[in-house]
């Protein structure tokens, strides 16, 4: 039976809503590779410091490892741990969406409805793969021969449909800038094609690499070498073609070709194999934050990465709107670098830590061989080896041992435990 409702008094007033709030003297909001690392770095400086991380996920991904997952090298199993085992002993785990930022009063929103206030903030939540900004591609993954190395349960079937492929036309996009892991579009398709010489089915593969920008790979000094497999391959490459939509069960791919008059035209390829890249952005809490730029990531000074119009706010890894390479390894030089500043902040530490812009792609060339690239702002080369040892404008075997066997421990047992091999950050003052 329904209940009467009870009738309030006249003089009654409305019970204050209760808001669910903690506060912390650091919160970094994103548990991925670059809030993990930049909380180890902090409790290296500082044991004991009061942090916490706000992220919804169970899981933590080693994402460079999905490359290699896409060419039968590592098994996925190996690029996955669960959340609790990462996280630094001591930080609390806030398990939830970040729903806005509210800067002013040093509070973030979570979409639980509780708030969290700190003394200093972290923003990291990475950025955000929009699988829904091509017509059809949500639709047709993990089917059609339509796969993506962006994902981790893709990885997999990748390497399934490159075995699987014995002839016919094989289709690489890459989306317009920025993109995490920019070479790694490329990566995906020399793999695919070592594999196919290998077994002696490549003459009979046509591969196409369809590109939204107008270069190969943004640091020109790398471009020969990489040429040369564009040509051993037998790669055709179409720039300017921004991949628009897909239609998986007929397995045609359309794309809108940039035309050097500046108008556009509609160009439409049909696949047996299509390794697609998302456009990126970022997250839509952010975008619509105060603390973004006009194009959505957050806004920080490129040296020290504290950002331009609140003082008590960094921000690092691929959400920062600097110019580097969104990559795990410039994200393990960033950390220490926002770890020391926002201990300055706080009156712990003196001086201050700079950013040079250092991004890495190690463009996995064939089984066994890398291109090392690695450079800072302004697209200059800054290799971490003498050349004698690695030449990172040649394919080399000791980057590929690199690649393969020391960076996956170097992730989980340095970068994640604040341990700064080679990343120690440049103090100035």
């Amino acid at each position: 039976m329904t209940q009467p409702t009870p009738t309030r008094p006249h003089n009654s007033r409305k019970a204050p809503v209760q808001v669910d709030e903690s506060s912390h003297a650091v919160v970094i909001v994103g548990g991925g590779a670059a809030g993990i690392a930049v909380a180890a770095s902090l409790l290296a400086r500082q044991s004991g410091l009061d942090i916490a991380i706000i992220d919804p996920a169970d899981t933590h991904y080693y994402q460079p490892g999905w490359t290699m997952v896409g060419a039968g090298i590592f098994d996925p199993r190996s690029t996955a741990r669960p959340m609790a085992a990462v996280l630094p002993r001591g930080v609390q785990s806030i398990k939830a969406a970040v729903a806005g930022f509210e800067p002013e009063r040093n509070a973030v929103r979570l979409d639980n409805g509780r708030v969290v206030k700190y003394q200093q903030l972290v923003v990291c939540p990475g950025l955000k793969l929009d699988w829904q900004g091509i017509e059809g591609l949500a639709e047709s993954l993990g089917r059609h021969g339509v796969t993506s190395n962006y994902r981790f349960d893709l990885a997999p079937y990748t390497w399934e449909q490159v075995q699987q492929l014995r002839g016919g036309r094989a289709v690489f996009t890459q989306p317009p800038m920025p993109i995490k892991c920019a070479g790694a579009p490329q990566k995906a398709m020399y793999l695919s094609a070592d594999h196919w010489r290998r077994t002696g089915v490549l003459k009979d593969i046509q591969i196409e690499f369809c590109n939204a920008g107008a270069v190969l790979f943004g640091v020109a000094d790398y471009v020969p070498a990489l040429m040369a497999y564009i040509k051993a391959y037998g790669v055709a490459l179409d720039f300017g073609h921004t991949l628009v939509s897909v239609d998986g069960p007929a397995r045609r791919a359309t794309f809108s070709k940039a035309n050097a008059d500046g108008t556009k035209q509609t160009v439409v390829r049909e696949f047996d194999l299509l390794h697609a890249v998302p456009p990126q952005k970022a997250p839509d809490f952010l975008r619509s934050s105060p603390l973004a730029d006009a194009a959505g990531w957050v806004e920080v000074d490129p040296s020290s990465l504290r950002h331009k119009r609140y003082e008590n706010i960094f921000g690092l890894g691929d959400a920062g709107n600097t110019t580097n390479a969104k990559t795990a390894a410039a994200a393990r030089k960033q950390a220490p670098v926002v770890a020391h500043n926002l201990l300055v902040a706080l009156g712990k530490r003196k001086g201050a830590a700079q950013y040079d812009g250092y991004g890495s792609c190690p463009l996995t060339v064939e089984r066994g061989k890398i291109v090392l690239a690695e450079f800072t702002y302004g697209g200059k080369v800054k290799p971490s080896f003498p050349q004698w040892l690695i030449d990172g404008t040649q394919p080399s075997r000791l980057a590929w041992y690199l690649k393969e066997r020391i960076l996956p421990p170097l992730y989980w047992q340095a970068m994640l435990k604040g341990r700064e091999w080679l990343a120690e950050p440049e103090l100035v003052g």
